[in-house]
């Protein structure tokens, strides 16, 4: 049977893949406004129109409607510059390179903004076909029509909701980490030499790399909650994650660093063990304990059934008590032994420090008040910059017109 589920499940994960959704979704706008131009326009191949379409659709609603504008703007300047130019000189490699310096320096005037280049990518592509217009009037119609379908597109028929790829991406993240614990817990045990430390030391500075990726698709995920009708609490969803996201990325910050610790230690006992048997005992279950407990988080911020949060929420509860616990332990056999071999005592104290700040960091209770400060500044921000959408929107849930809530999936 896996030769017949993995394909199906590889189907399914595909089909919920952003880039196939944004590509299915921009080949039906832009096929939809070239159908519409056909029968509005003159032109007897109105290639604007889904040109358009494709710049104006986006991959959530909330990039289409505060970007479409400024889309619009640049592809319309665009187009009215190279008809200005068909009709002066034509296509030529000078008239060319005019082109392109024209659009680009008229984009800054017209406040396109990170747009500019498409100004003169519009004037490009339309330069080479406006000569056959029959009036220049049909190019920005065409224009007009291919923004006004995209928009439309978006509006009647709202992008997905992108939670899940961010929430799986944040918990991958989130096992990497938690390898990469389990693998400090096992080095912390015998000798470790110093090119392997180093090596661990890499591994962990490669976690910048992918909390990069992951804020990419947090972002996306953002985006995809605001002004999308399906979602009622979108913000907490948004807070939820974006606080999620912060504290595991000063708990990588706080990984990098330990295995700094554990390197220089290593060069300073290249013929010894880094730690007594006991201690390092100690600090393998810290370190175990830590790792299950950024799992549970990641788990914790995810998850969107109620059993389930409560249930990873448990767990984390239960493995930062059992960490603090054997932090305890090892912290006083550290002391025992710095106390007879007090050699790189710092760089004991500094790993305790450390294993202190994930402990904190993934604190519930801290948590749960971050959370309720992130909420309020959040109301009250939106409160301060559209009051008369605030009273609205209150009269309206006080009425039971609110939208229905829709799980983000």
């Amino acid at each position: 049977m896996p030769v017949i589920t993995d394909p199906l499940a590889t189907l399914v994960r595909v089909h919920r893949e952003p880039a196939v959704v944004q590509a299915v979704r921009s080949t039906l706008a832009a096929v939809i406004s070239y159908v519409v131009a056909l029968h509005l326009s003159n032109e007897p191949a109105p290639l604007t129109a889904p040109l358009t379409a494709l710049l104006v659709v986006q991959v959530t609603l909330y990039s289409t409607l505060t970007t479409g504008i400024r889309r619009v703007n640049s592809v319309v300047v665009g187009v009215l510059i190279a008809i200005g130019f068909s009709v002066l000189v034509g296509l030529t490699w000078w008239s060319l390179g005019l082109i392109i310096l024209a659009s680009l320096v008229i984009g800054r005037f017209v406040r396109a903004g990170e747009f500019v280049p498409e100004v003169a990518i519009s004037a490009m592509l339309v330069l080479g076909v406006t000569r056959v217009a029959e009036t220049a009037w049909d190019r920005v119609l065409e224009t007009l029509i291919g923004a006004v379908v995209g928009l439309l597109f978006d509006v009647l028929f709202v992008p997905p909701v992108w939670v899940q790829p961010a929430g799986e991406a944040i918990q991958q993240m989130a096992r990497h980490m938690g390898r990469l614990l389990r693998e400090i817990g096992d080095e912390v045990r015998g000798h470790t030499p110093v090119a392997e430390a180093a090596a661990r030391l890499h591994a962990a500075r490669r976690l910048d790399h992918e909390i990069v990726q992951v804020d990419a698709e947090l972002r996306q995920a953002e985006d995809s909650l605001r002004l999308n009708p399906r979602v009622r609490e979108g913000l907490l969803f948004r807070v939820v994650l974006r606080t999620g996201l912060d504290a595991l990325e000063i708990s990588a910050v706080v990984v990098r660093v330990i295995c700094r610790s554990l390197t220089d230690l290593a060069k300073e006992r290249t013929e010894e063990t880094l730690f007594p048997e006991d201690v390092a005992e100690a600090l393998q279950e810290v370190f175990q304990h830590l790792a299950r407990a950024i799992e549970s988080f990641a788990a914790l911020i995810t998850t969107q059934v109620s059993a389930n949060a409560e249930e990873a929420e448990a767990r984390l509860f239960e493995e930062l008590a059992a960490g603090r616990a054997s932090r305890d332990r090892a912290a006083e056999l550290l002391l025992e032994g710095v106390r007879t071999h007090p050699r790189q005592w710092q760089l004991h104290g500094a790993l305790l420090a450390e294993v202190d700040r994930i402990l904190d960091e993934l604190d519930v209770e801290k948590r749960t008040e971050r959370l309720a400060e992130e909420l309020d500044r959040h109301s009250r921000e939106q409160r301060e910059r559209h009051p008369l959408w605030h009273r609205v929107s209150r009269r309206l849930r006080g009425s039971g017109y609110g939208w229905r809530r829709v799980d983000p999936d």
